[in-house]
């Protein structure tokens, strides 16, 4: 990062000017034990040192060199091919790349998907770019869910997207289809969401704290089937809870469509009609309002047909 010294910025020392764009102490001291970490008009400088206007800021945020392959599982990164990978790019900025995942890919890797998940494909990506590579999503999606993920390309981005989410400043929106006409249209669900006992994937909704995570979803209907057999919601989880919208549906006694762990299997969609189809925060950088959209998959909308 080049970063030229305003006259506002004239006398802060380099600590200060640091404190002021939100770099964390861990993304400080990687900076102070590498040699070209901090430059003050090409020269190595401390935090001490003081910035006058026009000086030349250097600060070495983005990533060297490629990471050490490390996975969840203890083996390589592979890396796959982007442009068939099914994965679009829908954002992409200085700082920050939206994916668009499709249904059916993992956003990480797992025993059971090694080379297939959006990590390998964003891996492939960046490979043929040329560019260094860590994959630092803001958001996940579960397998089955199709939509955007946004991800950071440096450690201070996603150090102030952290915080952005931690504050509730990310907005998510979703469409779902669920079964049945839900009643009344628009609301909010509140809930305990614990998992399952005896399993480590299933989430139950309970009505107390204990051993559980509050959370919150509001929703507004936005179709309803002629027989009320089914309808679509735009929904909005306020906490971002495991299966959240999956389990508050289901608790509602309105599973979302083709959901087989927390509903049953359906004959016209393969997987769960869930697509989280926007996204909206203020830039770690600029501040500037950001809302990212990703169209609604064909075999959702299909659903959404009398």
């Amino acid at each position: 990062m080049l970063h030229t010294v305003t006259a506002e910025e004239n006398g802060l020392t380099i600590k200060e000017y640091l404190r002021r764009l939100g770099a964390s102490r861990r993304i400080v001291n990687r900076m102070k034990q590498s040699e070209s970490g901090i430059l003050l008009n090409g020269a190595h400088v401390t935090v001490r040192a003081a910035l006058r206007e026009g000086d030349i800021l250097s600060l070495a945020l983005e990533d060297d060199r490629p990471p050490e392959p490390e996975t969840a599982v203890g083996i390589p990164i592979i890396r796959a091919d982007f442009s068939s990978s099914g994965v679009r790019i829908i954002y992409e900025d200085g700082e920050l790349i939206a994916f668009s995942k499709p249904a059916g890919m993992p956003t990480h890797i797992s025993h059971g998907h090694l080379g297939d998940s959006l990590l390998n494909a964003a891996a492939g990506l960046f490979y043929e770019r040329g560019e260094p590579f860590v994959f630092r999503p803001v958001n996940r999606l579960d397998l089955d869910t199709s939509g955007i993920v946004l991800t950071a390309k440096d450690q201070l981005t996603a150090y102030r997207m952290s915080k952005r989410l931690q504050a509730g400043e990310v907005k998510k929106r979703y469409r779902a289809v669920l079964s049945g006409a839900i009643d009344p249209p628009s609301g909010r669900i509140e809930s305990y969401i614990r998992r399952r006992e005896a399993s480590i994937i299933e989430r139950v909704s309970a009505d107390s704290g204990i051993e559980s995570e509050y959370s919150v979803t509001e929703y507004d209907t936005v179709w309803t089937s002629a027989d009320g057999g089914r309808c679509a919601v735009d929904c909005s989880p306020l906490t971002g809870r495991t299966h959240q919208l999956r389990v508050h549906f289901m608790s509602k006694g309105h599973p979302i469509v083709g959901d087989t762990l927390y509903g049953k299997p359906s004959d016209e969609i393969p997987r769960q009609a869930l697509h989280a189809f926007e996204l909206s925060f203020p830039h770690p950088s600029t501040g500037e309002y950001i809302t990212i959209t990703d169209e609604i998959p064909e075999e959702i909308t299909k659903l959404c047909r009398n």
